[in-house]
């Protein structure tokens, strides 16, 4: 049975080290802080885009196959786990200002279904997931699969023998295994230093705001220029997101809940009279275009990476740990993949 080390206890970690143990890897996943606790729980979990017919194809050929695989993925989660991922196809209503044309334009090129409403669009195959479910879920599943977790674990350093990996010299001691997985988010390109190579993977700062209803206020999500409206179930109310570069600093500050609050009020009056619950920050793992790298290293032959999926990263979990394992395995995969290699 061969040895998989993963680095990185998010939503691709979580993916990818459940994807090897349904394989029958031994894998154990080193966490530098909380499992699940950084970009993949604070996202709001709109499994699309938010306008797909603004991204370059390489980002939505992967987003539509994770979006197509991902009521089978949480299905089975739920399943197995008995945790609710909530994953519910809701729709998205964009407001304008967007190009229409363009919009329709892509929808009608990949046989995406689209509706119009006035000058707005609604996407009703757009669905959600509740990100700290997802999240719970997949740690549950990982931990019934045999899958061992080492939290405040940080990686120092890499140690090498020739074009391999020997082992990982970390905070609690040395780990060795046959194969090492980079799936830190944010903090990948840092964590690997020298070996990122062209890599290039940085954090984004995203703010959000939770309100409570006590009924779902909205029937669908509702985007207007970046910012988004997330009715759950539950009747609790997202509202994000902020896009700042500001290195690795997760504080939130004034100014975005001011920014936030007042567009919010602006599409959905209601939340004028209604307390913030919640504000929180998060990193995401920004990479040009919003591209991640998927794949092996180009001088270490035992060494992978499956990051850098900058806002889509819980979008693309199950067609990136897809991609990922055909290359692995030498298997042909679903589409060309050559603009994810690692380079």
């Amino acid at each position: 049975m061969s040895e998989m080390l993963v680095i990185g206890a998010g939503a691709l970690g979580l993916a990818t080290a459940e994807a090897l143990l349904i394989r029958g890897a031994k894998v154990t996943i080193l966490e530098r802080a909380q499992v699940g606790q950084e970009s993949s729980w604070a996202g709001g979990g709109i499994l699309s885009p938010l306008c797909p017919w603004d991204y370059p194809e390489e980002v939505t050929r992967l987003a539509l196959r994770g979006m197509g695989m991902f009521a089978g993925f949480a299905e089975n989660l739920h399943a197995t786990t008995g945790i609710d991922p909530e994953y519910q196809r809701c729709g998205m209503l964009v407001m304008p200002p967007f190009d229409m044309q363009a919009a329709n334009q892509w929808c009608a090129q990949h046989g995406f279904s689209v509706e119009q409403r006035g000058d707005a669009l609604l996407l009703p195959d757009v669905a959600q997931v509740r990100n700290p479910r997802l999240l719970q879920a997949l740690r549950t599943r990982v931990e019934s699969l045999g899958g061992r977790i080492v939290e405040q674990c940080t990686v120092k350093e890499f140690i090498l023998d020739s074009d391999r990996v020997k082992h990982l010299s970390t905070s609690q001691g040395d780990f060795s295994a046959d194969t090492y997985i980079v799936t830190a988010g944010a903090w990948s390109k840092a964590l690997l230093g020298d070996h990122a190579l062209h890599t290039d993977i940085k954090p984004i700062r995203g703010q959000m705001l939770l309100f409570k209803f006590d009924t779902p206020p909205l029937p669908h999500i509702v985007l207007q220029d970046g910012l988004y409206l997330i009715p759950r179930r539950d009747g609790h109310l997202l509202a994000g997101s902020t896009l700042e570069d500001v290195g690795f600093d997760k504080s939130t500050t004034d100014e975005a809940r001011a920014t936030l609050l007042q567009r919010a009020i602006a599409i959905l009056p209601s939340l004028k009279d209604m307390p913030i619950v919640k504000h929180w920050a998060g990193l995401r793992p920004a990479s040009p275009g919003n591209i991640p790298t998927i794949g092996r290293h180009p001088e270490l032959q035992n060494l992978f990476i499956n990051s850098g999926h900058f806002r889509y990263g819980v979008t693309m979990s199950p067609a990136s740990v897809e991609v990922l394992l055909n290359e692995m395995e030498g298997t042909p995969q679903p589409f060309d993949v050559s603009a994810y290699r690692w380079r």
